[in-house]
């Protein structure tokens, strides 16, 4: 290098220096108000780069901004788009079998048992003999009620004629008193006769009612020889105690020797055709149920069984507030037993209802059963449900639209008004 060049670079450094100099100082202060917008003025410089933005492209740029400032804001769930669908509805209740009948027949009267006996599970028919109780006495007490009629019977004629002399004498007597009343008024009889004839009048109607109350006394005699007639013939009646419908024998009858009392057991007889399924609906689903429903049952031994309601009663049961159903089912092979446990569906009208999964469910401020929502603008809402049967795929409820969006996850995190950002998933078939 030459001395002309040194001297050249050197000049040229000098002019340089202020000017580097300012460099850094002017960084400085870029930054340093850079730094004051971004923190303290952020508001106002994101509104101007908003504005700039919008200035430069109005309608893509500011959807695009709108929709990312949603997605931060709004809560993300998974949904389903539901579908409504026809469903036979019914009411499902448990149970158990019932006799349609089930009679204790037991004694009237006293003595001992002179037939044999009758083995339980043995099938009778009506009017059939089950305790035949000995006669004892009983012939004779007739014999002698009859034998009493006939004497009382006999007593009649005895009395019908007392009374007719006793009339007889009377008509006499009013004669007599008729005649002298009139002998006396012409001064042709004294009035000692004339006392003498109304005497008699008097003692005639005397006896006149004495037969009277004689004839009487005999029919009341008749009467009562008729009533012992019937009391003893009636208690023989009793000695033969017979089934009073057809049915099984659910005990033995009284055995042979026995003496039997009044109210003594002879047998218990069932009928078991047809047999009654019976269950105890809650009174949410009373109105659902209706006389002559059609109705089935599953029974404990895994027979399934059909019949229709016949009876549903009108009065709730204090203790457990449900309504005791009856359903008649034919049982002519007499398999089905009194007493089983059966699962019983009673068919209700149809629905029209959604199959959702039993964790959509949730509940709101008041406590009322539902689901949340998504409407047309991803707010949710909810809709308060109807539980309508609880199956393995779900439950089945009613009170939402033919199609509805229903959160299935995340509804426990919003409320009615709420931002959503809905996943939304395959519906169950």
């Amino acid at each position: 290098m030459s001395d002309e060049d040194a001297d050249v670079m050197y000049k040229d450094r000098i002019e340089d220096g202020p000017q580097m100099k300012l460099i850094p100082l002017i960084t400085a202060i870029l930054v340093t108000g850079f730094l004051y917008l971004l923190v303290f003025e952020r508001e106002e410089l994101m509104a101007f780069a908003q504005s700039r933005t919008s200035d430069t492209d109005q309608d893509g740029d500011a959807s695009v901004a709108q929709d990312d400032d949603q997605d931060e804001t709004a809560i993300r769930v998974f949904a389903v788009k539901s579908q409504a669908r026809m469903i036979d509805s019914a009411v499902i209740l448990r149970g158990q079998t019932e006799a349609a009948r089930s009679v204790e027949v037991r004694a009237q009267t006293s003595g001992q048992v002179t037939s044999e006996p009758l083995r339980k599970g043995n099938y009778v028919t009506t009017d059939q003999l089950l305790c035949q109780i000995d006669v004892g006495t009983r012939e004779a007490s007739l014999a002698e009620a009859n034998a009493r009629l006939a004497e009382a019977r006999a007593r009649v004629p005895e009395a019908q004629a007392r009374l007719d002399e006793a009339m007889a004498r009377l008509d006499e007597a009013k004669i007599n008193d008729n005649a002298a009343s009139k002998l006396s008024q012409g001064g042709f009889a004294s009035e000692t006769r004339v006392a003498s004839a109304q005497a008699s009048v008097r003692a005639a109607e005397a006896a006149v009612a004495s037969a009277k109350s004689g004839l009487e006394s005999t029919g009341a005699g008749i009467q009562s020889a008729e009533a012992a007639i019937a009391s003893v013939q009636k208690d023989i009646d009793r000695l033969q105690i017979t089934a009073p419908f057809e049915g099984l024998l659910e005990t033995d009858t009284a055995e042979l020797g026995s003496l039997m009392q009044p109210g003594a057991l002879c047998a218990t007889v069932l009928q078991l055709d047809p047999i009654k399924l019976v269950g105890f609906v809650p009174e949410t689903d009373v109105d659902r149920v209706e006389i002559g429903a059609l109705a089935g049952a599953r029974l404990a031994g895994g027979q399934d069984v059909q019949g229709r309601v016949t009876f549903l009663s009108r009065s709730a049961d204090q203790t457990t507030r449900t309504f005791r159903v009856e359903i008649q089912v034919p049982n002519a092979d007499l398999k089905i037993r009194d007493g089983q446990t059966a699962e019983i569906i009673v068919a209700a009208n149809g629905a029209s209802a959604h199959l959702l999964p039993q964790s959509a469910l949730t509940l709101n401020d008041d406590g009322d059963l539902g689901v949340r929502t998504v409407d047309a603008n991803n707010l949710a809402q909810f809709a308060k449900l109807t539980l309508l049967r609880d199956t393995a795929d779900g439950v089945w409820v009613a009170g939402l639209p033919e199609t509805a969006n229903v959160i299935t996850v995340g509804q426990e995190y919003v409320i009615d008004g709420v931002s959503v950002l809905p996943t939304y998933e395959e519906p169950k078939q």
